[in-house]
């Protein structure tokens, strides 16, 4: 068995880039009866209010109807369906869809997420599920996928019952989500589009307002209040952000997001190329090969937080070595929480270039073949 040995300091604090932030912002006081803040890369949560309290949501219940349509579509919004009568007539705001007109679900999904249309939301559950009941099983089975433990969806809308309700945690976890999707995150960020004669403005107005947002969805009903999760990019890191029955929703969020940019700047631990030890190679005129990190890690600290390493490499290797393969790992922990974790590759190639002393071929080899050994 091969031993391990930790790298010298096996828990090294990085300081890196720590020293680069200002005074510490204070934290905003915001007028959510729930909010959260959330660093998008790695889920880590920045501020949080009562965010794992069940709360009705509105039409931010539209991001998980987007994202199942989404993926049931398997991105291809170019299928044209004829508009059913039962898909029309629903109360709330409307794309006013007609019986009988066709679109595209392109058209459909846009208007669902950048009008807020409760009939497209209507259309896309029977277009992917033949039945809102079921496409309405299929938003709960992917809440629980997401770990949103304190959500029920009743409806594809947000219209819903005092059953339908979610928490800002699980918004945010379904915030993560619709941008890691390559069909959805696109249209959140769509501030104006016209499609098959129809024009649609999104109703996040921090895209206007907020330098680097990327989108997300607004809400309200008479239940809910105003209900908001947004997103917002800054020098490579992204941050998500939800208020639930918020007032102020517009100031809370540029609060929250500019305080997050402020003091839980992302932090990059280690680059990819980054060369982390040498390891001995024996059978081999190259005596050590050099070992890189295989992928950029990078998590969101505060001043004055200590990241720790660990890295578990062999003591020694034996010749042939390539460059690129797996030769251990790097493991990065805050405290006791692992906040990155990476393989370590070989850096260079050794070729086996010592011949065993039992071989044939060597001298020995042949003095006692000679001597009838």
């Amino acid at each position: 068995m091969k031993k391990y040995l930790a790298a010298l300091g096996v828990l090294c604090a990085l300081f890196a880039g720590l020293t680069t932030q200002t005074q510490a912002a204070e934290v905003p006081a915001v007028s959510a009866a729930s909010a959260l803040l959330m660093d998008g890369e790695s889920g880590r949560i920045l501020f949080s209010h009562n965010a794992n309290e069940p709360r009705a949501i509105a039409s931010i219940t539209k991001l998980m109807t987007a994202l199942v349509a989404a993926e049931h579509l398997n991105g291809d919004l170019s299928q044209t369906v004829t508009i059913r009568p039962n898909w029309t007539g629903i109360e709330g705001t409307s794309l006013y869809l007609k019986p009988g007109e066709e679109l595209t679900c392109q058209t459909l999904l846009y208007g669902l997420l950048l009008h807020s249309g409760n009939d497209a939301a209507v259309a896309l559950a029977e277009i992917c599920a033949g039945d809102t009941e079921i496409f309405v099983d299929w938003m709960n089975q992917r809440a629980a996928d997401l770990g949103m433990t304190g959500t029920h969806f009743s409806d594809p809308n947000g219209l819903g019952d005092e059953n339908h309700c979610s928490t800002a945690l699980d918004m945010a976890r379904l915030g993560r989500a619709c941008l890691e999707n390559d069909t959805v995150a696109p249209i959140l960020a769509t501030r104006s589009i016209t499609l098959e004669g129809r024009s649609f403005t999104n109703h996040n107005k921090l895209l206007w307002q907020y330098p680097g947002c990327t989108g997300m969805k607004t809400g309200y009903t008479r239940q809910a209040g105003r209900t908001l999760v947004s997103s917002a990019e800054r020098d490579g890191q992204t941050l998500i952000c939800v208020t639930l029955n918020d007032g102020s929703d517009w100031a809370d969020h540029t609060a929250l997001l500019d305080y997050g940019f402020e003091v839980w700047s992302r932090q990059e631990l280690v680059r990819a190329g980054d060369t982390l030890g040498q390891v001995r190679v024996e059978g081999s005129l190259l005596r050590q090969v050099p070992v890189t990190a295989r992928e950029t890690l990078g998590y969101p600290l505060r001043e004055g937080e200590e990241v720790a390493l660990e890295i578990r490499l062999p003591e020694s290797v034996q010749a042939p070595v390539t460059k690129g393969e797996i030769a251990g790992s790097v493991t990065y922990w805050l405290g006791d929480r692992q906040v990155g974790q990476t393989y370590l590759v070989w850096g260079a190639s050794a070729g086996r270039d010592v011949i065993s002393r039992d071989s044939h071929h060597t001298p020995l080899g042949f003095l006692k073949r000679m001597a009838g050994e």
